[in-house]
């Protein structure tokens, strides 16, 4: 297995890859699987065992918690570390990930034996990684470095900081949670009770993203009763709920999908459509940067519902709208320091920030509007959430460099 800057790194990333810790959104519980429970326990016995201090996992919310604790007498501003260990809606069973080293930058790469390919045509940022070492799945499952690579290199970080006493920083406070791929993880985090005066998030994407602008997200759920009768006599009696269900969807713009939409442009995604005649169960997700938008997105939705019901003679079609997340950005204003901390750090480096509006939500915006401004900071990983998702080596390496620098900043006079 190829050499590492910091031993460890990559096989701490398959160990933790190959732990199935899928969360679970029809759970009520926290964590929402028993299996990330499990994950949890075994990384805190690394982290004890790598001698980090007051390791535990909170009561309330499940997460893992634990200190490096400073190594200067004068006072620093306390840094978080946070990412999370579930990962998305797509199998996670039996992850098996494969390791291509000195990666040409043009050749496919064949997915196990599961037919599937990573092609250049059809994932040009591969080109990118000619001389690295990729880490893929084997087409049968998801790869997790959503946001395990985050995991990884934030525990390889304390153990290099053990391992380095001259390297000298101030209190660093570790947070890995549950649950932030169905949207909950962080509604119970307890900032008081972490200790940290700023925070990142380590669940971005490729070398350099630096994001301090996410969605504003919401999920709405709508249920549709129908009334089935036999279709010989079904003319001004019987009710499709399926049908009901296409006829609600055709009243959203048909541009506002994510396929159709970028950079800013906010969506309605519909993410699971089942049922019958009797009854149809719709889920959509509603997204959009814009917080005056956002609010007339969902407007919008509750206006079709309740025209439908109105067409339909009675309230055959329930809605329950939530918001999930709000941006980052909104959050972040006063505490620019905090961004250009990490900015500083990359820059030191060589490496060019990707400052950009993130198209998803991270854990970081609910923390930040908790009170704890938390922007969020490149992992490495690339077509996440899928069977195509891949991660350089190389790049977690550079995520770690990028930690140890803003260490170094932050600890300086």
């Amino acid at each position: 297995m190829t050499d590492s800057k910091y031993p460890g790194l990559l096989e701490r990333f398959i160990k933790y890859a190959k732990v199935e810790t899928r969360s679970d959104d029809q759970s009520k519980t926290v964590p929402s699987s028993p299996k990330e429970t499990a994950f949890l326990k075994q990384l805190a016995a690394e982290l004890t065992e790598l001698g980090l201090e007051d390791v535990r996992i909170h009561p309330q919310n499940s997460y893992l918690l634990a200190t490096i604790p400073a190594n200067i007498d004068r006072p620093v501003p306390v840094m978080g570390l946070l990412a999370h260990v579930d990962t998305a809606d797509f199998n996670a069973k039996n992850v098996n990930p494969q390791v291509v080293e000195d990666y040409d930058g043009q050749s496919d790469i064949a997915l196990g034996d599961s037919g599937y390919k990573l092609t250049i045509d059809e994932f040009p940022s591969l080109k990118k990684y000619s001389g690295q070492t990729l880490v893929t799945t084997d087409g049968t499952t998801l790869l997790g470095a959503d946001d395990k690579a985050g995991v990884a290199e934030i525990i390889t970080l304390a153990a290099y900081l053990k391992e380095h006493p001259e390297i000298k920083h101030g209190q660093i406070q570790i947070g890995l949670g549950p649950d932030e791929e169905i949207g909950t993880g962080a509604d119970h985090f307890d900032v008081e009770d972490f200790g940290a005066d700023f925070a990142y998030t380590i669940d971005g994407g490729p070398l350099g993203e630096l994001e301090d602008e996410t969605f504003n997200a919401a999920q709405a759920e709508i249920d549709i009763q129908g009334k089935d009768v036999h279709t010989g006599t079904a003319k001004d009696t019987m009710v499709n709920a399926i049908q009901v269900g296409i006829d609600l969807q055709n009243q959203l713009p048909v541009h506002d999908r994510p396929e159709k939409t970028a950079d800013r442009e906010g969506f309605y995604h519909l993410y699971k459509f089942d049922g019958t005649v009797d009854h149809a169960r719709l889920v959509y997700l509603i997204r959009d940067h814009d917080k005056k938008l956002f609010e007339a997105r969902k407007e919008a939705l509750r206006a079709i519902v309740r025209d439908l019901n109105a067409s339909l003679g009675e309230d055959r079609i329930s809605l329950n709208l939530y918001d999930q997340y709000y941006n980052l950005k909104d959050a972040l204003k006063g505490h620019e320091d905090v961004i250009e901390l990490a900015k500083k750090a990359m820059e030191d480096l060589g490496i060019k920030p990707d400052i950009y509006p993130v198209r998803g939500g991270t854990d970081g915006s609910t923390i930040s509007y908790l009170g704890l401004p938390t922007p969020n900071l490149f992992a490495g990983g690339e077509n996440m959430h899928s069977r195509f998702e891949y991660v350089s080596v190389q790049t977690m390496e550079k995520a770690v460099d990028v930690l140890l620098k803003m260490i170094a900043l932050n600890a300086e006079e």
